[in-house]
């Protein structure tokens, strides 16, 4: 690669998304009202269905075991047995898919069907009473808040009406009516209170997984604008080096068939082929920017400048004003560039007589400007602005915090300005 040009940092990569933005939203239709577990947080609480077993068959085999233990009959408490036992499988195959399913006419039949298992173990054996522990919650399990509530009335009934048709008893009629309307009570509001929990909880849920799918889309996003602005880099840098080198190559080629004596043609020519080979092998094997062989930014540009008035046979001149110091690579890498470019241009539609080129050093920015007296063109033009050139030379600029400017008419030459800060932004 030519001591002169130094090749522009490569963009950054972006740091590796994680395991949430790379798999993107996680979760389908859950057992409970269709939500389901979001990302990495596994299932909802209402939804973690060995506890609900465990309580459901506890509260039924445990009054069953009490009867068991009874002096009663052994028809009355086989009876008992294989009425609240039968609630097991019951759940097993009917209420739990209904539930997982979220099917209102199945869960309504497992209701119904809980209502008669437990009616009757009851008016046999009041100890039964207990499995409504276990029996209540599948009621808001299966059912929305007030159709669980009849449920809940239906099964609370049971033992009401077994004491008035079997016990009564007025010193404990009160007690009964009391136990009856605190359950009640608690089954509404209780139940009330976890419905809107549980409704919040899904719709945190569905938010989660719409931030995670947000998540993922901004990550492939910034990938692809990524890939992209590295495509434009790749793009400039080979417009700057490689197509310019050819371009010169092949003027030098035609002059050299022109003239008597095409040595110092010829030589030029393969000056510029050999720097177009370090070029290819530098953006081949590095991508990475080459130094300034520990030459300062003045004497690179001197000998961009130099190059360029031997290659065009006409006066080139070079001028630093203000302090000269060195600059970030950045800075250096935009102004190397933004010269080859105006050169360049100069050599390939301008035809001039000279050429200048002028860096100043200022207190907080440097500026660059090149000048030609050949043909110039108008700034407004198509020819003037749809350039890749140009275009190049102003969002190099723009990108480094600087600004871009040309002044052009047709027949007074053309000066090209690139200021930029002195001090690279953080």
């Amino acid at each position: 690669m030519p001591d002169d040009i130094p090749l522009e940092e490569p963009a950054r990569r972006m740091t590796a998304a994680g395991p949430a933005e790379a798999a993107g939203p996680v979760g389908g239709a859950g057992p409970v009202g269709g939500a389901g577990p979001v990302g990495g947080a596994g299932p909802h609480a209402w939804e973690r269905w060995p506890g609900w077993d465990v309580m459901l068959v506890a509260s039924v085999t445990i009054p069953t075991v009490f009867v068991l233990l009874s002096g009663r009959p052994a028809a009355d408490k086989a009876v008992v047995a294989a009425l609240l036992l039968a609630i097991i499988p019951l759940y097993v195959f009917v209420g739990r898919p209904a539930i997982r399913r979220d099917d209102r006419g199945p869960a309504i039949v497992y209701l119904v069907l809980l209502v008669a298992l437990f009616t009757p173990a009851v008016f046999v054996a009041p100890d039964a009473s207990f499995a409504l522990f276990g029996l209540c919650p599948q009621c808001f399990m299966a059912l929305p808040h007030r159709p669980a509530l009849v449920g809940v009335v239906a099964l609370s009934l049971a033992p009401a009406i077994r004491f008035v048709a079997v016990d009564w008893d007025e010193s404990t009629a009160f007690n009964l009516l009391t136990v009856a309307a605190i359950t009640i009570f608690f089954s509404v509001v209780f139940g009330d209170w976890l419905e809107r929990i549980t409704k919040q909880s899904r719709e945190r849920a569905e938010l989660i997984a719409e931030l995670e799918a947000s998540r993922a889309e901004v990550a492939r996003l910034s990938a692809e604008r990524g890939a992209l602005a590295e495509r434009e880099r790749l793009a400039g840098e080979i417009h700057d080096t490689l197509a310019q080198g050819f371009t010169s190559i092949i003027m030098l080629v035609q002059a050299a068939q022109k003239q008597p004596d095409p040595a110092r043609h010829l030589a030029l020519t393969v000056q510029t082929a050999r720097e177009n080979l370090a070029e290819a092998r530098a953006l081949i094997d590095a991508l990475s920017p080459a130094p300034l062989d520990g030459s300062s930014l003045d004497e690179a540009l001197r000998r961009i400048t130099t190059r360029a008035g031997d290659e065009l046979g006409i006066e080139a001149a070079f001028a630093v004003t203000g302090r000269s110091r060195p600059l970030p690579p950045r800075t250096e890498v935009v102004l190397i560039r933004s010269a080859q470019e105006a050169l360049a241009n100069a050599r390939k539609h301008a035809a001039p007589a000279s050429v200048a080129v002028h860096l100043e050093y200022g207190e907080r920015d440097v500026a660059l400007r090149v000048s030609d007296d050949g043909g110039g063109f108008s700034p407004g033009s198509v020819a003037g602005t749809g350039g890749y050139g140009l275009r190049a030379m102003r969002q190099r600029a723009e990108q480094a915090a600087g600004a871009f400017e040309v002044r052009s008419a047709p027949g007074q030459g053309t000066q090209v300005t690139v200021r930029l800060p002195a001090e690279e932004k953080a």
